[in-house]
């Protein structure tokens, strides 16, 4: 088989899954879930997550 039987293309760009707007909303409904959350090991989770989402979309100062 050589290189001229099938066409070689590039692969399409990726495209986001959630939007700056999402993510936001996102950080939003973990902080009200979290205050109503007396599961300790949920907690932690749920700030882990917090966290990472905190670093794809900073708080404004």
């Amino acid at each position: 088989m050589s290189d001229t039987d099938t066409p070689k293309t590039e692969p399409s760009r990726a495209r986001a899954l959630l939007s700056t707007a999402d993510m936001k909303l996102l950080r939003r409904a973990l902080e009200s879930h979290a205050r109503g959350t007396e599961d300790r090991d949920e907690l932690a989770k749920i700030n882990a997550l917090h966290h990472r989402l905190g670093t794809y979309v900073p708080d404004p100062q």
